[in-house]
Protein backbone atom coordinates (compact mmCIF):
# COMPACT_ATOMS: atom_id res chain seq x y z
CA UNK A 1 0.00 0.00 0.00
CA UNK A 2 3.23 2.51 0.57
CA UNK A 3 4.24 2.02 -3.29
CA UNK A 4 3.88 0.79 -6.54
CA UNK A 5 6.79 -1.35 -5.70
CA UNK A 6 5.21 -2.67 -2.26
CA UNK A 7 1.59 -2.95 -3.61
CA UNK A 8 2.81 -5.10 -6.35
CA UNK A 9 4.84 -7.31 -4.06
CA UNK A 10 2.17 -7.86 -1.54
CA UNK A 11 -0.60 -9.48 -3.59
CA UNK A 12 -2.77 -10.04 -0.24
CA UNK A 13 -3.18 -6.30 0.75
CA UNK A 14 -3.71 -5.49 -3.12
CA UNK A 15 -6.80 -7.46 -2.93
CA UNK A 16 -8.34 -5.77 0.40
CA UNK A 17 -7.87 -2.75 -1.83
CA UNK A 18 -9.26 -4.21 -4.84
CA UNK A 19 -12.23 -5.38 -2.67
CA UNK A 20 -13.32 -1.81 -1.56
CA UNK A 21 -12.92 -0.46 -4.95
CA UNK A 22 -15.49 -3.75 -6.78
CA UNK A 23 -17.78 -3.87 -3.89
CA UNK A 24 -17.53 -1.59 -0.83
CA UNK A 25 -17.85 1.62 -2.58
CA UNK A 26 -20.92 0.76 -4.38
CA UNK A 27 -22.10 -0.41 -1.25
CA UNK A 28 -21.29 3.07 0.42
CA UNK A 29 -22.62 4.66 -2.38
CA UNK A 30 -26.26 3.03 -1.86
CA UNK A 31 -26.64 3.75 1.68
CA UNK A 32 -25.33 7.80 1.69
CA UNK A 33 -27.31 8.15 -1.79
CA UNK A 34 -30.58 6.59 -0.08
CA UNK A 35 -30.05 8.78 2.38
CA UNK A 36 -30.47 12.18 0.49
CA UNK A 37 -26.67 13.13 2.28
CA UNK A 38 -23.68 14.36 0.20
CA UNK A 39 -19.92 12.86 0.65
CA UNK A 40 -16.80 13.83 0.40
CA UNK A 41 -14.27 11.27 -1.38
CA UNK A 42 -10.59 11.39 -0.70
CA UNK A 43 -9.27 8.96 -3.57
CA UNK A 44 -5.94 9.31 -5.45
CA UNK A 45 -5.53 10.58 -8.81
CA UNK A 46 -4.97 6.61 -10.10
CA UNK A 47 -7.27 5.05 -8.23
CA UNK A 48 -10.36 6.90 -9.86
CA UNK A 49 -8.61 6.97 -12.99
CA UNK A 50 -8.66 3.60 -12.59
CA UNK A 51 -12.25 3.03 -11.65
CA UNK A 52 -14.21 5.06 -13.83
CA UNK A 53 -17.25 4.34 -12.99
CA UNK A 54 -16.65 5.89 -9.35
CA UNK A 55 -15.28 8.92 -10.71
CA UNK A 56 -18.48 9.02 -12.37
CA UNK A 57 -20.74 8.54 -9.73
CA UNK A 58 -19.47 11.47 -7.41
CA UNK A 59 -19.49 13.76 -9.98
CA UNK A 60 -23.01 13.36 -11.11
CA UNK A 61 -24.47 12.89 -7.34
CA UNK A 62 -22.44 16.12 -6.77
CA UNK A 63 -20.17 14.64 -4.08
CA UNK A 64 -16.91 16.37 -3.16
CA UNK A 65 -13.36 15.53 -3.82
CA UNK A 66 -10.48 15.31 -1.49
CA UNK A 67 -7.03 15.49 -3.47
CA UNK A 68 -5.75 12.54 -1.78
CA UNK A 69 -2.32 12.06 -3.93
CA UNK A 70 -0.85 10.83 -6.95
CA UNK A 71 -0.75 7.30 -5.76
CA UNK A 72 -0.55 5.90 -2.35
CA UNK A 73 2.88 7.23 -1.16
CA UNK A 74 3.36 9.07 2.22
CA UNK A 75 4.82 12.80 0.89
CA UNK A 76 7.37 12.65 3.71
CA UNK A 77 8.72 9.92 1.64
CA UNK A 78 9.81 12.24 -1.67
CA UNK A 79 11.70 15.04 -2.04
CA UNK A 80 10.18 18.15 -2.04
CA UNK A 81 10.84 18.47 -5.97
CA UNK A 82 9.39 14.96 -6.14
CA UNK A 83 6.28 16.03 -3.87
CA UNK A 84 5.73 19.20 -5.89
CA UNK A 85 5.56 17.24 -9.39
CA UNK A 86 3.74 14.43 -7.81
CA UNK A 87 1.26 17.74 -6.30
CA UNK A 88 0.69 18.69 -10.40
CA UNK A 89 0.61 15.27 -11.60
CA UNK A 90 -2.46 14.74 -9.27
CA UNK A 91 -4.41 17.42 -9.96
CA UNK A 92 -3.97 17.24 -13.91
CA UNK A 93 -5.35 13.53 -13.30
CA UNK A 94 -8.32 14.45 -11.56
CA UNK A 95 -9.32 17.51 -14.21
CA UNK A 96 -8.80 14.81 -16.71
CA UNK A 97 -10.11 12.07 -15.53
CA UNK A 98 -13.16 13.85 -13.29
CA UNK A 99 -13.89 16.75 -15.28
CA UNK A 100 -12.88 18.89 -12.21
CA UNK A 101 -9.97 19.67 -9.63
CA UNK A 102 -9.98 19.22 -5.72
CA UNK A 103 -10.51 22.34 -3.80
CA UNK A 104 -9.08 20.51 -0.84
CA UNK A 105 -6.42 18.07 -0.02
CA UNK A 106 -5.79 15.24 2.64
CA UNK A 107 -2.44 13.66 2.17
CA UNK A 108 -1.84 9.55 1.81
CA UNK A 109 -1.18 8.41 5.28
CA UNK A 110 0.46 11.64 6.77
CA UNK A 111 1.84 15.14 4.72
CA UNK A 112 5.17 16.31 5.08
CA UNK A 113 7.04 19.52 6.27
CA UNK A 114 6.72 20.67 2.86
CA UNK A 115 2.76 19.76 1.94
CA UNK A 116 0.95 23.01 3.24
CA UNK A 117 3.13 25.20 1.20
CA UNK A 118 3.16 23.09 -1.30
CA UNK A 119 -0.32 23.60 -1.96
CA UNK A 120 -0.27 27.22 -1.02
CA UNK A 121 2.13 27.64 -3.85
CA UNK A 122 0.17 25.35 -6.24
CA UNK A 123 -2.60 27.87 -5.28
CA UNK A 124 -5.90 26.10 -5.98
CA UNK A 125 -6.70 24.71 -2.95
CA UNK A 126 -9.36 26.41 -0.43
CA UNK A 127 -8.28 24.16 2.26
CA UNK A 128 -6.18 21.59 3.51
CA UNK A 129 -7.13 18.33 6.13
CA UNK A 130 -3.58 17.21 6.94
CA UNK A 131 -4.35 18.23 10.66
CA UNK A 132 -5.73 16.03 13.64
CA UNK A 133 -5.23 18.74 16.62
CA UNK A 134 -8.92 20.41 16.72
CA UNK A 135 -12.50 19.61 15.89
CA UNK A 136 -13.36 23.02 13.92
CA UNK A 137 -11.39 24.91 11.20
CA UNK A 138 -8.96 27.38 11.99
CA UNK A 139 -6.80 29.66 9.64
CA UNK A 140 -3.40 29.36 9.65
CA UNK A 141 0.24 31.33 8.12
CA UNK A 142 1.68 29.74 5.35
CA UNK A 143 4.48 31.61 3.51
CA UNK A 144 2.80 34.90 3.99
CA UNK A 145 -0.68 33.99 3.20
CA UNK A 146 -3.76 32.66 5.11
CA UNK A 147 -4.40 29.10 5.05
CA UNK A 148 -7.25 27.66 5.86
CA UNK A 149 -7.47 24.20 7.69
CA UNK A 150 -10.38 21.60 8.41
CA UNK A 151 -9.12 18.63 10.71
CA UNK A 152 -9.70 15.31 10.04
CA UNK A 153 -10.32 12.82 12.79
CA UNK A 154 -9.11 9.00 13.36
CA UNK A 155 -11.39 8.01 16.35
CA UNK A 156 -15.17 8.42 14.91
CA UNK A 157 -13.72 6.29 11.69
CA UNK A 158 -13.92 2.81 10.19
CA UNK A 159 -9.84 2.38 10.49
CA UNK A 160 -10.36 1.32 14.11
CA UNK A 161 -11.96 -2.15 12.58
CA UNK A 162 -8.23 -2.82 11.88
CA UNK A 163 -6.69 -1.57 15.03
CA UNK A 164 -6.47 -3.95 18.45
CA UNK A 165 -8.86 -3.04 20.45
CA UNK A 166 -11.06 -1.09 18.08
CA UNK A 167 -14.24 -1.72 16.48
CA UNK A 168 -15.81 -5.48 16.23
CA UNK A 169 -18.88 -5.21 14.52
CA UNK A 170 -21.09 -2.82 13.14
CA UNK A 171 -22.36 -1.85 16.51
CA UNK A 172 -19.28 -1.17 17.62
CA UNK A 173 -19.02 1.72 14.91
CA UNK A 174 -22.52 2.90 15.31
CA UNK A 175 -22.06 3.02 19.13
CA UNK A 176 -19.37 5.49 18.90
CA UNK A 177 -19.81 7.48 16.41
CA UNK A 178 -23.49 8.18 17.57
CA UNK A 179 -22.47 8.90 21.18
CA UNK A 180 -20.04 11.31 19.18
CA UNK A 181 -22.79 12.86 17.18
CA UNK A 182 -24.92 12.98 20.86
CA UNK A 183 -22.42 14.73 22.57
CA UNK A 184 -21.60 17.82 19.98
CA UNK A 185 -25.39 17.94 19.01
CA UNK A 186 -25.63 18.93 23.16
CA UNK A 187 -22.61 21.64 22.77
CA UNK A 188 -24.05 22.44 19.66
CA UNK A 189 -26.78 24.13 21.39
CA UNK A 190 -24.45 27.19 22.35
CA UNK A 191 -21.60 26.79 20.07
CA UNK A 192 -21.79 25.23 16.54
CA UNK A 193 -19.92 21.77 16.45
CA UNK A 194 -18.64 19.80 13.20
CA UNK A 195 -17.93 15.71 13.61
CA UNK A 196 -16.18 14.37 11.40
CA UNK A 197 -16.72 10.48 10.42
CA UNK A 198 -14.05 8.69 8.30
CA UNK A 199 -14.93 5.84 6.11
CA UNK A 200 -12.90 3.41 4.12
CA UNK A 201 -14.67 1.20 1.48
CA UNK A 202 -12.35 -1.82 2.02
CA UNK A 203 -13.59 -1.79 5.49
CA UNK A 204 -17.17 -0.12 6.56
CA UNK A 205 -18.02 -1.71 3.08
CA UNK A 206 -17.69 -5.21 4.19
CA UNK A 207 -21.47 -6.86 4.37
CA UNK A 208 -21.17 -7.27 8.17
CA UNK A 209 -20.36 -3.79 8.85
CA UNK A 210 -22.36 -1.61 6.04
CA UNK A 211 -25.41 -1.40 8.57
CA UNK A 212 -23.12 0.66 11.35
CA UNK A 213 -23.21 3.56 8.67
CA UNK A 214 -26.62 3.23 8.03
CA UNK A 215 -27.53 3.03 11.50
CA UNK A 216 -25.74 6.71 12.07
CA UNK A 217 -27.64 8.35 8.90
CA UNK A 218 -30.89 7.29 10.40
CA UNK A 219 -30.00 8.50 13.94
CA UNK A 220 -28.12 11.83 12.89
CA UNK A 221 -31.62 11.91 10.76
CA UNK A 222 -33.82 11.72 13.28
CA UNK A 223 -32.43 15.52 14.88
CA UNK A 224 -33.00 18.91 13.41
CA UNK A 225 -31.15 21.16 12.98
CA UNK A 226 -28.10 19.14 11.65
CA UNK A 227 -25.78 20.38 8.26
CA UNK A 228 -24.83 16.93 6.88
CA UNK A 229 -22.91 18.64 4.32
CA UNK A 230 -19.06 18.31 1.91
CA UNK A 231 -15.91 19.38 3.33
CA UNK A 232 -15.67 21.74 0.79
CA UNK A 233 -19.00 23.53 2.01
CA UNK A 234 -17.61 23.80 5.28
CA UNK A 235 -14.81 25.54 3.69
CA UNK A 236 -16.86 28.19 2.16
CA UNK A 237 -19.00 28.45 5.47
CA UNK A 238 -15.40 29.46 7.28
CA UNK A 239 -14.52 31.53 4.39
CA UNK A 240 -17.34 33.74 4.73
CA UNK A 241 -18.31 33.88 8.19
CA UNK A 242 -14.95 33.60 9.96
CA UNK A 243 -12.13 35.17 7.66
CA UNK A 244 -9.18 35.68 9.22
CA UNK A 245 -8.53 37.75 12.20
Amino acid sequence: DWSSDVCSSDLGTEGHYDYGARAGIWRIARIVDAAGVPATLAATATALELNPPVAEWMRDRGHDLLGHGWRWIPPWRLGEDEERAHLARAVETYERVCGLRPLGWNSPYSASAATRRLLVEEGGFLYDSDDYSDELPFWTRVADRDHLVVPYTLDANDARFSTPNGFGTAADFTTYVCDAFDALYREGATTPRILNVGLHCRLIGRPGRIDGLRRVLEHIGRHDGVWVTRRVDIARHWIAEHPPA
